[in-house]
């Protein structure tokens, strides 16, 4: 009879180890899958300001043209279109700062 409890207490002991080491393969896979999706994240963020950056570009050779062309409305629209930027990065700045 003590043989048997011996064996349900090493199948126990097993079992137990054998849960510990199931929790921390778990927590190892949560771990890769979080830190797979943040890098998702940072792709997808990257691409984001790419696009931004070549549409401000073309944005920006637009404003340059329409300048160029000496149209004062233009140039009116090209100075207001500035100082709202302006207005804009300092408003952010002080919220951030």
């Amino acid at each position: 009879m003590s043989q048997a409890y011996e064996r349900e207490q090493q199948n126990d002991s097993r079992l137990n180890d054998l849960a510990s080491k199931v929790s921390a393969l778990r927590g190892v896979t949560i771990d890769i899958y979080d830190s797979a999706r943040d890098q998702h994240a940072i792709d997808s963020t990257s691409e984001t300001f790419s696009s931004f950056s070549s549409s401000l570009k073309g944005s920006a050779s637009r404003l340059a043209r329409m300048a160029q062309a000496g149209n004062k409305v233009a140039v009116l629209k090209l100075a207001g279109m500035l100082a709202a930027g302006i207005v804009v990065v300092y408003w952010i700045w002080h919220l951030v700062f």
